[in-house]
């Protein structure tokens, strides 16, 4: 298997990559909010670290230290960006990484650019047909899967790795905003984020997740992430899911001309997938009048593009 536990007693701190936390607070200047009389502040979690960005540094973490050194094995897509942080994780901190992907069919084509790099960086890469995928979280389905892997042994994080150690290390997120904004929203895949965003938070403060999905499944997710965490649903939150475009990895010529705009606007690289919808989602909402004059806005970077 590609890569080795990590030293220091077997235990691969995520410390050690030196984390530039809290992230940067960015105000930015911008006519669709100025306006109104809001205030639309960016909170930079895509720099705190070069690799492992964002709410994937804050995910991950917590789960690197659970696994003190064990091989890691997770799951995604074709072209998941948390497959490629976590093998970035194994080769920074010098453990094992195995990879479940969607699709037993992309055993045979050549690897995408994605999957490439997490190939470059170390990760064993383990295909399984879509139906056996969906079936993963079943505990038959699992210990079939890590047979198959040869990875018995490993620390498994769910795909996204959003449970409850994650939303544990997003509190921190939500922690750092108490005394920035009035609203912070965040998008969301699997609502792990916003479920340790919206717990991190003061009491009169709201989290507003805008899911990049759809399917309308998040509110119960982010629940069950809430009670597995602190036992119980915690802070105020919300959900909109009006912004995801026609599902995951949907990008329309709508929002590619937003994004581009905002970009050109800012000078800030705008990752299409994720914050792209978020940028969106406030700005339509500011213009219908959903934010009352006075709110102070943060958005979460939690990414930027990969090159």
């Amino acid at each position: 298997m590609a890569g080795r536990a990590g030293d220091n007693g077997g235990v691969c701190s995520a410390a050690r990559l030196l984390p530039r936390l809290p992230s940067p607070l960015q105000e930015v200047g911008d006519d669709r909010f100025d306006r109104r009389g809001l205030r639309l502040l960016l909170k930079r979690d895509d720099l705190i670290h070069p690799e492992l960005i964002g709410n994937k540094w804050r995910k991950l973490a917590p789960n690197i230290e659970a696994a003190a050194g064990r091989p890691l094995l997770t799951f995604g897509g074709a072209y998941s960006n948390h497959l490629r942080a976590t093998a970035a994780a194994g080769r920074l901190l010098d453990f094992p990484t195995v990879g479940v992907v969607r699709g037993q069919e992309l055993a045979d084509r050549p690897l995408n650019s994605s999957l490439a790099r997490c190939v470059a960086d170390g990760m064993r890469l383990c295909f399984v047909d879509r139906s056996t995928y969906r079936r993963k979280s079943e505990p038959g389905t699992l210990a079939a899967v890590l047979r198959s892997a040869g990875a018995e042994e490993a620390y498994v994080v769910p795909e996204g790795g959003s449970n409850a150690a994650a939303v544990h290390g997003c509190r921190a997120l939500g922690a750092e905003l108490r005394d920035h904004a009035d609203v912070v929203a965040v998008a969301c895949g699997t609502g792990g984020t916003l479920a340790g965003l919206a717990a991190g938070l003061r009491a009169e403060q709201h989290a507003l997740g805008v899911p990049v999905l759809k399917g309308g499944f998040l509110e119960a997710d982010t629940r069950s992430l809430q009670e597995r965490a602190f036992g119980a649903r915690t802070g105020s939150w919300s959900l909109d899911d009006r912004f995801h475009f026609g599902g995951y990895a949907r990008t329309p010529p709508e929002l590619e001309a937003f994004a581009q705009d905002f970009e050109e606007r800012h000078g800030l690289p705008v990752e299409r997938l994720y914050v792209a919808k978020l940028l969106y989602a406030l700005t339509t909402l500011a213009a219908g009048g959903a934010f009352a004059r006075g709110t102070t806005i943060a958005a979460v970077v939690t990414g930027r593009p990969f090159p």
